[in-house]
């Protein structure tokens, strides 16, 4: 059975401490849980980021995380969920968890008439080579926390200021864009957590 909290607008700096302090404190049987929130407007690095994808000075807050990848953004009108899950438990590795989130991501947007792709080599889903959900995650005793960003209802404007995930030049989107379907982000929140659940406990 998987846990299913919302959280609403939080912190990144404390909700990041939070999973921290979860995964520290799991045992063998804690149940697995994932976390549906949005972020007050931050740019996170990641363990391989590089301060040269921050192309500009800006008032937006800048916080070196321990998830894997590059630099991204965070901000209100974007999905975030987070995935504390014992893949060790579940018997697969990471490279499953990120390929479940990603296939997780194209079915929902499949449910919006928005056809969504991944690309070799560039973790994250795409819509005609521009991103619009990225992922990153942490591994710590067979424990996975972080987890993927979903663009639907957003200011992208702060895109400009990175090479997102460390792609100079790549495009970003966003659901409103792509879909004349009615954007009801909490109806998003459930079907794509719907098809998470579904992919992490049919393995």
């Amino acid at each position: 059975m998987i846990k299913v909290r919302r959280k609403g607008l939080q912190d990144y700096g404390k909700t990041w401490k939070e999973m921290k302090s979860f995964t520290d404190q799991r045992d063998a049987n804690t149940p697995d849980e994932i976390w549906i929130l949005e972020h007050d407007s931050v740019f996170t690095q990641g363990l391989s980021g590089k301060p040269e994808h921050l192309l500009k000075e800006t008032v937006i807050p800048v916080i070196q995380s321990d998830r894997g990848g590059q630099i991204t953004y965070h901000g209100p009108g974007q999905l975030i969920i987070y995935c504390l899950i014992d893949i060790k438990r579940l018997g697969f590795g990471v490279k499953k968890m990120v390929s479940i989130i990603e296939q997780s991501i194209i079915d929902m947007l499949a449910e919006y008439s928005i056809k969504a792709h991944k690309l070799n080599g560039a973790p994250g889903v795409y819509v005609e080579g521009s991103k619009i959900a990225a992922l990153g995650l942490k591994v710590k005793q067979g424990r996975t926390y972080h987890g993927l960003s979903l663009n639907i209802d957003m200011d992208l404007t702060p895109y400009s200021l990175i090479n997102p995930c460390g792609y100079s030049g790549l495009n970003v989107t966003q659901m409103l864009n792509l879909t004349d379907n009615t954007l009801i982000i909490s109806d998003i929140q459930n079907n794509l957590s719907k098809h998470l659940i579904s992919y992490v406990t049919r393995t």
